[in-house]
């Protein structure tokens, strides 16, 4: 870390934050996390078998985040597919937490979408390479305000929907969820330290399919809220 003794060469990046409903704070976001296949409809869909994985996840970076505004379709894919999802946001620090004390570490929630250039994810998995090119590029993580859980609770069920210009996409339930959010938080700590500000993207119900640009995305949690934007060229 620089100190007065130690400057930056440069100016630093701008920190990512996410607002916060009825708050005039903003929750500086340190990193995102993203589970697979973690709906079994999903996981069907992708053509696994949800009864034999342990949850996996991957990474993204922090200023992927899209808080307010379009999406920018990105040029170096032809098939951008939309995956609506609950994001769990850690405030509280922890290693190796176990299952019953995860929802401590969790401040709030809001309704995300994982954006993935479905192309350029075949072709790594193809030559078993990483994921990041179709998963972790710029803009890729569209985002709502954050609700604090001191407010709603800890949603462990309600509708999880995504529609694109009206019709209904996406449609599931978060007890669908395989793994669920305690477990999700415990598996987590176990492999990173987590810290105040990482997120979690949950995982996405089936119904997943290609965006276009001009398409208006309105994605949709129960007690959590909502996220709309459209999809530029």
């Amino acid at each position: 870390m620089a100190t007065a003794a130690q400057p930056y060469l440069f100016p630093p990046c701008p920190q990512p934050v996410l607002p916060i409903r009825g708050r005039a704070e903003v929750m500086p976001v340190h990193r995102i996390y993203c589970i697979g296949r973690n709906y079994e409809a999903h996981a069907v869909e992708m053509g696994h078998d949800p009864n034999k994985e342990p949850p996996f996840f991957f990474q993204k970076n922090a200023d992927s985040l899209v808080v307010r505004g379009d999406f920018p379709y990105p040029p170096q894919s032809q098939d951008v597919h939309h995956e609506v999802e609950l994001v769990v946001a850690i405030g509280r620090a922890g290693s190796n937490i176990p299952v019953a004390q995860a929802l401590d570490h969790v401040i709030g929630y809001a309704v995300g979408l994982d954006m993935t250039c479905r192309d350029l994810q075949a072709e790594a998995k193809k030559l078993g390479r990483p994921w990041e090119p179709g998963k972790s590029f710029e803009h890729s993580s569209p985002c709502s305000e954050l609700v604090l859980a001191a407010d709603i609770g800890h949603p462990a069920e309600g509708e999880i929907s995504l529609k694109i210009n009206g019709e209904t996409r996406q449609v599931g339930d978060l007890n669908q969820l395989i793994w669920k959010v305690p477990e999700l938080v415990s598996v987590m700590s176990h492999f990173y330290h987590l810290q105040p500000g990482d997120l979690i993207f949950s995982g996405t119900p089936a119904g997943i399919g290609p965006v276009h640009k001009g398409d208006r995305l309105e994605c949709f949690i129960a007690s959590v809220g909502s996220l709309s934007l459209k999809v530029a060229g």
